[in-house]
């Protein structure tokens, strides 16, 4: 007897943290944007980011959406 298993990728594109920014990529919300810090000129500039990710990625703490 053969057993089969149906198995689906709980990706990015289909969690309700996922934010979609164009057709393949979005931001992940499922914690607070994170702050970056960079050099402009002479000055130290901070900016809070969600983090980036492709559609097609996952996570081990996926909400279906």
């Amino acid at each position: 007897m053969e057993t089969t298993t149906a198995t689906t990728t709980k990706a990015c594109a289909t969690c309700s943290h996922f934010k979609t920014t164009d057709a393949t990529e979005g931001e992940c919300r499922r914690r607070a944007p994170q702050t970056i810090a960079f050099n402009v000129d002479d000055d130290v500039k901070f900016e809070s980011r969600f983090p980036t990710t492709k559609a097609s990625d996952w996570c081990g703490e996926y909400e279906q959406a």
